[in-house]
């Protein structure tokens, strides 16, 4: 295999002409001959450069809507022929089969285009062909052909070059072959994703994931693992799109709690007033609405005050001043919104270990979409939580009936639930969090802290009882027995919401009866591990 290689002719056929023309212009000083197609070459042109139409070379036209243009064997030929074997050389020259050292190719914008909701018909014309085949066939050659797939690498070769006297190595054919099959191979992944939702089909024989390195991280959850953020390319609102004011960067915890608070916090519509969300470690600590976002805030904070501090606090609405003042009096990691005003900025910047991120918009929580996790030698695909219950597909299954206040507060806490690691328990009142029972094995041990919870905040608070005294409580999923309606009772809870379905059913309403409960079934579980 070689290992040092002379850059003497190029094929350029890009879709993306960012920063193209200052490109070929540099590769056209250093003597590199230029072939290219359509548009790429139509651009050149233009701008002066002399190229050679890759039609003249192969003596076949471009045709079928510019399906074929590429895939010919002077093409293929020029990129697969190993210079160092004595009957490809011959076959190139009784062919006519002219090298080609340099594959510059970027691909049709499929993704682009499916992210535009574009027709079935102009996805399907956007799925590139020759493109794909061509960088396969440079990158399989390393050792005698360089690729390059983005118009980041650009200066990369031409660096390369500098350093190497117009010669490339082994070592950066090898690192650009790599990200060319790692193109490709993210391309098919989303021509083929696609497809599986075009025709309906939610279980295909393969599936295939595949992302863009948006950051290297110091490490992951802990100091031992290594770590990086991917991006998909969805352009659903949240951490990956946001943009950051100011701070370090985001850790691999950082991204993942940030992630969590914001889609918790755009479960709150913002026309119907401000929400806020504090997380740690993935999970609520405290969850608020309010008349303002300081309210909110506030009202979150509230809920405990030990585990917001270096917290992520999210808010459903820009983010103003006085929120902010009141946000930095505690030490805060991450602070997501979908905006912030020019106060709450000049107010942060003083906080240099306070990471802003603004957004520009909220994450549908009704969309569909798909999340996966690995497992041993697998992974696990599934649609997003997106499950949502009306007022109207309640069912009272008590003797008391609810009151529209507690049937408010039900509702915020089942929303919350929805975001609380199993088994999951939330008390609410005046649409606020005042407990939260979290991540524990047993139903009733989640009941328990969450008293506890809110106990100590009474007492931090000055307050003469805790704030579950009168509180409407969510459980993510059925009680198995009536001990956990019974730990409610004793927590002063008056309402309940949970999804019903349990075996004991009739024993679980029985204690409600008994100890004065309000109670409404779903017919919904939200779990979450």
């Amino acid at each position: 295999m070689s290992h040092s290689v002379a850059l003497k002719r190029a094929l350029i056929s890009v879709s993306d002409k960012t920063g193209l023309i200052e490109f070929a212009r540099k590769l056209a000083a250093r003597g590199i001959e230029i072939l290219s197609t359509g548009g790429s070459a139509g651009a050149m042109r233009e701008a002066g450069l002399t190229v050679v139409d890759v039609a003249d070379v192969t003596g076949f036209p471009e045709m079928m809507d510019g399906r074929v243009k590429t895939l010919h064997p002077v093409v293929h030929g020029g990129l697969l022929a190993l210079r160092d074997n004595e009957e490809h050389l011959a076959a190139m020259e009784a062919h006519g089969i002219g090298p080609i050292d340099l594959l510059v190719v970027n691909l049709y914008p499929f993704e682009e285009t499916v992210a535009k909701g574009a027709s079935y018909e102009d996805c399907i014309e956007n799925i590139d062909i020759g493109g794909p085949a061509m960088i396969r066939a440079a990158a399989k050659n390393h050792g005698f052909v360089n690729v390059i797939v983005d118009v980041q690498d650009y200066d990369a070769l031409l660096a390369e070059l500098d350093a190497n006297d117009d010669h490339t190595t082994l070592e950066f054919r090898q690192r650009q072959a790599q990200i060319a099959y790692a193109r490709t191979a993210a391309y098919d992944a989303a021509v083929s994703t696609w497809m599986a939702q075009a025709i309906d089909d939610d279980t295909p024989r393969r599936r295939a994931f595949a992302g863009t390195l948006a950051q290297g991280l110091r490490y992951g959850e802990n100091p031992h693992q290594a770590a990086a953020f991917y991006v998909t390319g969805e352009t659903r609102p949240g951490v990956s799109t946001a943009k950051q004011w100011q701070g370090k960067e985001l850790s691999y915890n950082n991204i993942n709690d940030t992630d969590a608070a914001f889609e918790l916090a755009a479960e709150f519509d913002p026309d119907e007033g401000p929400a806020c969300a504090i997380i740690k470690h993935a999970n609520p600590c405290g969850v608020a609405r309010g008349k303002t976002a300081i309210e909110a805030y506030k009202r979150a904070f509230d809920c405990d005050h030990t585990s917001a501090f270096g917290g992520i606090v999210a808010l459903n609405q820009p983010l103003d001043g006085p929120t902010a003042e009141e946000i930095v009096k505690i030490f805060t990691e991450v602070v997501i919104a979908p905006d912030a005003d020019e106060d709450a900025k000049r107010i942060f910047a003083a906080k240099k270990n306070l990471r802003l991120l603004t957004t520009g918009g909220l994450p549908d929580p009704k969309a569909g979409g798909m999340t996966f996790r690995q497992v041993a030698g697998g992974f696990l695909v599934q649609g997003r939580d997106n499950g949502h219950v009306s007022r109207d597909a309640l069912r009272i299954v008590t003797e008391r009936q609810p009151s529209d206040q507690e049937l408010n507060d039900m509702l915020f806490a089942w929303t919350v639930a929805k975001h609380v690691k199993s088994n999951a328990i939330v008390y609410a009142r005046d649409m606020a969090t005042v407990g939260i029972g979290a991540g524990q094995m047993s139903r009733v041990d989640s009941t328990r802290i969450g008293r506890r919870k809110s106990e100590d905040m009474a007492e931090a608070l000055g307050l003469p009882a805790p704030l579950t005294e009168g509180a409407a409580v969510a459980s993510d999923a059925f009680f198995p027995f009536a001990d956990g309606i019974e730990a409610l009772a004793e927590a002063g809870a008056k309402a309940v919401i949970q999804p019903g379905g349990s075996m004991r059913d009739d024993e679980v309403i029985a204690a409600a009866n008994r100890l004065g409960l309000a109670m409404v079934f779903t017919g919904q579980r939200h779990f979450r591990h």
